[in-house]
């Protein structure tokens, strides 16, 4: 497959000792924004038609809360949960003892045979990977003819607003980090070999009171397929194989 998108400035290790330092506030600074953060898990989760018996691979994922409801909406479900950081892995362990959990080394070659995944959720982690294409298209590959990849990161709209609010509230980083245009990610993933068959942008507003932030969300969905939802924080895509 081609590979024409250039490979970030910094490397997959790099990315594991950001998360490997915040591992023991990243819980807790969360939950400052609690329900920003599990709205990713709540919109992603019904996008996947999970089924019983299939095994859903969880990347990055971080604390393994994404674990708790891919199993509430469909039980019968395998999750893999697979991270770069053995100090969220080590959280993770902590909250879910149970968790199965996959230690990988580098976002560019996944420890998974061909074809192994019926289900492929990946939240906020395109945008941290050192080689975003490999990393799409190493989903391909252990993907099943069947898959369906569901995939949210920031767009590079998100940029200012995540250092306005880094500078006044702190919050746990992103560390090394290049949010994407969405047409840069719709580019890799048609040469990675996926076929997107949805995209929205979400979020418009992630702070203030209630009434406001439903109120963006009325906006955003209206205006679709439009320069004003590139502006949600969010950017939610769903695929399936060429």
């Amino acid at each position: 497959m081609s590979s024409s998108i250039p490979q970030n400035s910094w490397k997959d290790s790099d990315v594991e000792a950001h998360w490997d330092r915040v591992a023991s506030i990243y819980v807790e600074e969360n939950d400052r924004v609690k329900d920003v953060h599990d709205q990713r898990f709540l919109l992603s989760v019904q996008m996947l038609e999970l089924e019983e018996k299939m095994k859903v691979l969880n990347i990055s994922s971080r604390d393994g809360e994404a674990s708790d409801y891919l199993e509430r909406e469909q039980p019968g479900c395998e999750v893999y949960n697979a991270e770069i950081s053995a100090g969220l892995m080590e959280v993770a362990r902590d909250l879910r003892p149970e968790i199965r959990q996959v230690k990988i080394r580098t976002y560019s070659a996944l420890p998974f045979g061909d074809g192994h995944f019926d289900r492929i959720l990946s939240l906020e982690t395109l945008e941290h990977v050192a080689e975003p294409l490999k990393f799409l298209e190493e989903l391909h590959r252990v993907s099943t003819q069947e898959t369906i990849l569901v995939l949210t990161c920031p767009p590079a709209t998100s940029e200012i607003p995540y250092q306005v609010y880094t500078a006044l509230f702190g919050g746990h980083g992103e560390g090394p980090h290049r949010f994407p245009p969405s047409r840069r990610v719709k580019n890799m993933f048609k040469q990675s070999g996926w076929e997107l068959t949805h995209h929205r942008g979400t979020v418009l507003l992630p702070v203030g009171p209630p009434f406001l932030k439903s109120w963006g969300e009325k906006i955003i969905a209206r205006f679709q397929n439009t320069w004003i939802s590139e502006l949600g924080i969010r950017q939610l895509y769903v695929c399936k194989k060429q």
